[in-house]
């Protein structure tokens, strides 16, 4: 897959994504795995929240192998989001880049370094077993 840029991902399923049904947090979801997988994003876990929580659809969990690349996913992803999404979307984290939160409003990132990803083993509070899907 070659790289993605920020019209490719405004292009793709821009009208879903703001219609506010299922099919917009599913292309998000679609969006933010693609990013992910572009920037070279390790071990990522997607986690169904859908009937869990009201605060997202999806979960998505990735590693970052330094400060540095968690610093620069985050940073990418939130460009790309940004046309699909209208705004924006809210991060925290990135001045340590440690663990970036990525909120895009029906997804949520969490993207770690790994070290810290297996101190708080976010995951496991999230997963049901058939809830996660490895995607790596």
């Amino acid at each position: 897959m070659g790289p993605l840029s920020a019209q490719t991902f405004a292009a793709h399923d821009a009208a879903s994504a703001r219609k506010g049904d299922t099919s917009s947090s599913d292309a998000i979801l679609d969006l933010i795995l693609k990013s992910l997988d572009d920037d070279k994003a390790e071990d990522i876990v997607q986690i169904d929240l859908r009937g869990k929580s009201s605060v997202a659809d999806h979960m998505v969990i990735c590693s970052g192998r330094s400060t540095r690349q968690v610093t620069s996913i985050a940073e990418k992803l939130a460009d790309r989001l940004k046309p699909v999404l209208g705004r924006a979307p809210k991060t925290e984290g990135k001045s340590q880049g440690d663990w970036v939160l990525v909120d895009a409003g029906d997804a949520i990132v969490h993207i770690f370094r790994p070290e810290v990803r297996e101190f708080y083993q976010l995951e496991k509070m999230w997963m049901d077993g058939a809830d996660a899907a490895p995607k790596h």
